[in-house]
């Protein structure tokens, strides 16, 4: 791992970790033992604090008295508590992005689902379905609103985008993706707002549906 100094140092672990907790292979749970992080990267145990402490402000690490530092876990009701809140940040974002796009925003849409659709590697499409969703909010120029965004997103895809297309395909997000990109080009705020509201939304309705129906969804959802 090569770094330009301390800082570079943490960063490029937190951004490792990252990778791994969001795409699976860190699953929810895990133990991080800073001794074993910090021989892994071969570092000081201070630079594997300072990222395990960035990615528990993230909400992908959580912290125990006597544990120490575990990858985050979440619930049913947690899970849709966040989708519930992505509804209203991204819509939010969509209100003020629409008017704002140009072209170019839209070939970078397209691109993001033209991969998504070529792709037939499972564990791909939750991170073509975050990168749609943030490119559709990055016109509303608001950092802070994005990192929000950025947060809430990853978090709920981590927990459900892998067991949600096993059990459904991306036939029905896809055409949720190019109906709403649709909308973007004809400028139609409200009926982008709408769709986004649905598309989040019917997440949260097919995982609850999940849940109650085959308990085993559970852990394949990494809850």
């Amino acid at each position: 791992m090569r770094t330009s100094g301390p800082q570079a140092l943490h960063q490029a672990i937190r951004d490792t970790l990252r990778d791994e907790i969001l795409s699976g292979v860190l699953p929810g749970g895990y133990q991080l033992r800073q001794e074993a992080l910090a021989e892994r990267f071969n570092s000081s145990r201070v630079p594997v604090r300072e990222a395990l402490r960035q990615l528990e402000a993230e909400g992908l690490v959580t912290h125990h008295l006597n544990r120490g530092a575990t990858v985050a876990s979440m619930n049913l009701e947690q899970l849709c508590e966040m989708l519930d809140i992505r509804v209203a940040l991204e819509c939010h974002a969509a209100k003020l992005a629409v008017p704002n796009m140009a072209e170019r925003d839209f070939q970078v849409m397209e691109q993001i689902l033209a991969q998504y659709s070529a792709s037939e590697v499972v564990s791909e499409w939750a991170e073509y379905n975050r990168r749609f969703h943030l490119a559709l909010s990055a016109p509303a120029n608001n950092r802070r609103l994005r990192m929000l965004i950025e947060e809430y997103c990853l978090n709920t895809d981590r927990y459900s985008h892998l067991a949600m297309s096993q059990a459904t395909g991306k036939e029905k997000p896809q055409h949720d993706h190019y109906e709403i990109l649709a909308a973007c080009r004809r400028r139609d705020v409200s009926a982008v707002v709408s769709m986004l509201e649905a598309h989040i939304l019917t997440t949260r309705n097919e995982i609850k549906a999940m849940a109650r129906d085959d308990i085993s969804f559970l852990s394949r959802a990494a809850f």
